[in-house]
């Protein structure tokens, strides 16, 4: 296989077809969400019967469990698709409505359109979830996409690209708004984060070590985080239900996930008694406890905390607990190890969360609240393409809204710069 030519002629592709996606209504782009929702459905079986082969192999690899559940499809998970393209099908349609003009004193009306980015290619790891959420959300923001996922889901990700390019012939759509690159060779991936002509945005989900390589290579601008280096800080002021419940849902209801908790930080004049009861329940659930040297005094189960503990994303059983001295401590601690993903305080004080809340950096600051909340179908996006840490363009989950820019609309009547 000559990968340059691939390449080249897949992102030729993409641009033709892209430059036509405006000729495409908003009921005919839902019109294919739709007819993608029962292709899924009707072919649930089959997908699993590919995924079935992708997990073989994984686990021929001796791949990690944390890895292997992501690139998992159960009949639930599958259903979870079709319920965030139905989802994604009710929200309004972003493009081409220009906000209300102004009328300025030279003379010209000024408004904004917003429009799509164009093309957005998505790098990704074992989730194969992201291929139908990328692609739909892609598709009704009105960009075309290429995918390139990991090699571990290539034959789940081939079947869902096929029921995609189904559902769009079937409204008269051009297959090649969605492609696939299938060859699991790297230097395919390097030679496509140089098409800078063809390809808009680049947006990575994956592992650090991934993400790291196409901040390197890319020549295109991207909408990525690094980690996600999430903490739950539990006030002297906290209701313990409240801590309780998060903490854990926090870290155990989904380990191997961005928006699970790294690090417990728990204020120094937070209950003992109530705290040994949290660390408890975690180590009962099979959290292996790194903790501080206060918090080794106080539960014996738990392992000394090492410095670079504080810096880990683990995506696994394993939790760095810290005892800090006060909330100025805690907001200190996170901006030193954290990621600025998701953040959480648990609190009755309202000036503590009002400090945290303007404090911490971070694209989502949960006050009370899981840190598992801080994604796109949770906010109401339908899905997400990714959550962002950057600080320009989109931030935190990004959906349909953060799938496209703006650009103004200038009108008068003739009217000429004095």
């Amino acid at each position: 296989m000559n990968i340059k030519k691939s390449i080249d002629e897949m992102c030729n592709r993409a641009l033709s077809s892209r430059l036509h996606i405006g000729d495409y209504n908003i009921r005919k782009k839902n019109a294919m969400l739709r007819n993608l929702c029962q292709l899924i459905t009707k072919y649930q079986a089959d997908i699993i019967t590919r995924n079935q082969k992708d997990l073989i192999i994984a686990k021929k690899k001796k791949l990690s469990e944390s890895f292997i559940d992501r690139m998992t499809l159960t009949p639930e998970r599958v259903e979870s698709m079709v319920n965030c393209i139905k989802h994604i099908v009710k929200l309004p349609d972003p493009l081409y409505k220009k906000t209300k003009a102004i009328k300025l004193e030279n003379g010209i009306h000024l408004s904004q359109m917003r429009v799509p980015l164009g093309t957005i290619a998505i790098v990704y790891e074992s989730r194969p979830n992201v291929t139908i959420d990328a692609a739909c959300l892609c598709l009704k923001s009105g960009n075309s996409v290429i995918l390139k996922g990991g090699s571990d889901t290539l034959n789940t990700n081939q079947y869902l690209v096929d029921l995609i390019k189904h559902a769009l012939k079937k409204e008269g759509m051009s297959g090649d708004l969605v492609q696939l690159v299938k060859t699991t060779n790297r230097d395919a991936l390097r030679y496509l984060l140089k098409k800078r002509d063809h390809i808009d945005v680049v947006i990575p989900r994956g592992g650090k070590s991934l993400i790291e390589m196409i901040m390197q290579e890319s020549k295109i601008p991207m909408i990525k985080h690094l980690d996600g280096n999430c903490h739950v800080f539990i006030d002297r002021k906290a209701d313990h239900k409240i801590a309780f419940d998060v903490s854990l849902n926090s870290k155990i209801q989904r380990l191997g996930v961005c928006n699970a908790i790294e690090t417990l930080l728990i204020h120094e004049k937070y209950s003992v008694k109530k705290l040994k009861e949290i660390l408890s329940a975690l180590s009962d659930a099979g959290i292996e406890l790194r903790g501080c040297k206060k918090i080794n005094k106080i539960f014996s189960k738990s392992k000394q905390a090492k410095e670079s503990d504080w810096y880990r994303e683990y995506l696994g059983p394993i939790l760095a607990v810290k005892i800090v001295e006060s909330l100025d401590d805690a907001i200190s601690h996170i901006t030193k190890y954290g990621s600025m993903h998701t953040d959480a305080i648990i609190s009755k004080d309202k000036d503590s969360i009002n400090r945290f809340m303007q404090s911490v950096d971070s694209s989502s600051v949960m006050i009370n609240t899981s840190t598992r909340f801080a994604d796109g179908f949770e906010y109401g996006f339908g899905a997400e393409i990714g959550i962002s840490t950057d600080k320009l363009h989109a931030r935190g989950p990004v959906g349909l809204i953060g799938l496209t820019n703006q650009k103004y609309i200038v009108t008068s009547k003739g009217k000429t710069r004095q």
